[in-house]
């Protein structure tokens, strides 16, 4: 399988090789405006392959993306000392005004997983530049913080974080949503598995987890100025998905203009993962107040595209 990723930054050059030692990909095509960044970053992944699969790692160009199945989004510009975010949006417009038809011209058959942020924005943006059907354009929106939710519960309950079935919903930022009350290791709730486990999952638990999950990016950036891996492993993962056309469950950024009762704007809920995207999305059974919240977020979101005027 042929993967693109445009945009060989942290992030992605961490999905390059993740690709690579998860043995995603037998070819992988890395773009950027910088080619030398391209080239050496191709070169350097390149290195790691006969330690993982026999995957063909190169800088290119647009023409080289010609029958990629998949093609990561990982470009955009940096943010300007003193620049809001809206700033920062409307000079993203302008690259994905540039990229995306590029892309498609080349791959008219891929499917375009976003990784740039403010991730939810930055997928409703590509989507109506596409004109493609929504779940051929997917954002990873929350599939970390699904992860790190994941993670967290199973460190506190000492069980695989592989065995916790729990999600984050809602916007990839703060207002993002923890789903507590459908949460379950093994087929048995959190309440009852903490019970039988002898892990009490109290008020004061629950705080310490969802800090651990709402606060993570800004601890990594604080040490060491971005965060990378562990996105570079999700987005790997979801073109695996992808190539196998797995039918798996992922927590993704995609439009939401069916959905009622929320506003018709990108942000992440369970949707399962094919070889063409996005094949369905499905709609977690809340408690009033998580539901209440999901909403909001979504509002929080609208409100920021509308100020976008896109």
């Amino acid at each position: 399988m042929k993967v693109g990723v445009i945009g060989c930054g942290f992030v992605g050059s961490s999905t390059a090789y993740a690709m690579v030692l998860r043995r995603v990909a037998s070819e992988i095509v890395l773009i950027d405006l910088d080619k030398k960044l391209a080239v050496a970053q191709a070169e350097d992944i390149s290195h790691a392959a006969p330690f993982a699969s026999a995957a063909r790692v190169r800088a290119g160009d647009y023409q080289d993306l010609a029958g990629a199945r998949a093609v990561i989004l990982a470009c955009g510009v940096s943010q300007k000392p003193g620049e809001t975010r809206l700033q920062l949006l409307e000079r993203n417009v302008k690259v994905f005004q540039q990229v995306t038809p590029l892309v498609l011209k080349h791959a008219p058959e891929a499917v375009l997983v976003v990784a740039s942020n403010p991730v939810d924005l930055i997928t409703e943006i590509v989507t109506k530049i596409s004109g493609l059907t929504d779940g051929r354009v997917l954002g990873s929106g929350t599939i970390l913080d699904t992860a790190r939710f994941r993670s967290l519960l199973g460190e506190h309950l000492k069980v695989a974080p592989q065995s916790v079935h729990a999600y984050v919903l809602g916007e990839h930022g703060d207002s993002e949503v923890l789903a507590w009350s459908n949460a379950q290791v093994g087929g048995v709730t959190l309440a009852e598995f903490a019970e039988q486990s002898g892990h009490a999952l109290n008020d004061a638990a629950k705080a310490k987890i969802d800090d651990g999950v709402r606060r993570a990016a800004y601890r990594i950036i604080e040490g060491k100025k971005a965060s990378y891996y562990g996105i570079g492993a999700g987005l790997g993962r979801i073109v695996r998905a992808i190539r196998d056309d797995e039918r798996t469950v992922f927590t993704l950024s995609v439009c939401n203009h069916d959905l009622k009762d929320y506003a018709p704007v990108s942000f992440s809920l369970p949707r399962v993962v094919g070889a063409a995207g996005v094949v369905s999305t499905l709609r977690p059974t809340l408690s009033a107040v998580e539901d209440q919240a999901l909403r909001a977020s979504a509002e929080t979101l609208m409100k920021a595209w509308h100020e976008l005027r896109f």
